[in-house]
């Protein structure tokens, strides 16, 4: 089960990985806490889909949605709603408040509710969400995080989150925190590319991290994924409205990444069964303790 925050976070954190395990017989969900619709357009060519509107709320939840369903066939996973609604990135000094009734906004019981449910109905085995930090300081991210920690550790207590007819209680095994940009990452692609003779995006964003001095987090996990980078690049296309196809995404040429970088990485926050670390596998340890 993977937890996140919008439509378009499955297609660019762990978005290779999910196809992977999904190639490979595994049941995957993709959870979405929100319906994205707060999200600006982020790609100058997005043209809205006929009969579509994309200004009011409700709108861009519709938009999203069709596109979010194109982009879990081009992975090959399963997806669902959480139902709250986005919360927006707040800008400005001082930042404005939240919108009434978003996301970030939503006890934390109250938030983790249905996702509880979703967990003791779906019965994964493993949890992947965002750190502490959300990746980046969105308030759904943060939330999203807060929602799936509690969700991981709650779901498993019969007497927490009583619901008349719900489904039994489950613990899943472990919980993982994704990865996306790592400064590691980012050095050894951005000096891949200057090697080459190409222009790198990453040098102001690693010149701008540095300066920010952001730290990073401990890697404990690294699943190869190349083999389906194909299908998260076809996912990320799916959200037109997010995603430039010309853009930042899309950057680095596929056989650069691939020599270069061709893993997607994790790190292991909780484990119920016994591991060994570094691992490879998401599954290091359950595999042993399921058979």
């Amino acid at each position: 089960m993977a937890v996140h925050a919008h439509p378009d976070d499955e297609s660019s954190k762990g978005a290779a990985t999910t196809a992977r395990y999904a190639a490979e017989g595994v049941e995957v969900l993709v959870v979405t806490c929100t319906g994205g619709e707060r999200g600006d357009v982020l790609n100058p060519s997005f043209e809205v889909p006929e009969g579509h509107e994309f200004t009011s709320i409700d709108g861009r939840r519709a938009v999203r949605r069709l596109e979010m369903a194109a982009a879990a066939r081009a992975l090959g996973v399963r997806q669902t709603w959480l139902g709250f609604v986005d919360s927006g990135l707040p800008e400005g000094d001082p930042l404005p408040p939240l919108p009434e009734g978003c996301f970030a906004l939503a006890p934390l019981e109250e938030a983790a509710a249905p996702l509880v449910e979703l967990v003791r109905e779906f019965r994964p085995h493993v949890m992947t969400t965002y750190d502490p930090t959300g990746g980046y300081p969105h308030p759904d991210h943060i939330k999203c995080h807060e929602v799936a920690v509690e969700a991981y550790h709650a779901a498993g207590n019969p007497d927490r989150y009583v619901v008349d007819g719900g489904a039994a209680a489950w613990e899943p095994s472990k919980l993982y925190y994704n990865h996306g940009f790592s400064m590691e990452r980012m050095r050894a692609v951005h000096e891949a590319m200057l090697g080459a003779g190409l222009e790198s995006p990453f040098g102001d964003w690693i010149e701008s991290r540095t300066a920010r001095e952001i730290p990073e987090r401990e890697v404990t996990t690294r699943i190869q994924a190349a083999e389906h980078f194909s299908q998260r690049d076809d996912a990320l296309v799916a959200h037109a409205s997010q995603i430039d196809p010309q853009g930042f995404f899309f950057a680095v040429p596929r056989d650069v990444e691939i020599d270069v970088w061709p893993t997607e990485e994790y790190e292991l926050a909780d484990s119920r069964v016994p591991t060994t670390l570094p691992e490879d596998d998401l599954f290091a340890g359950v595999r042993e303790a399921v058979r």
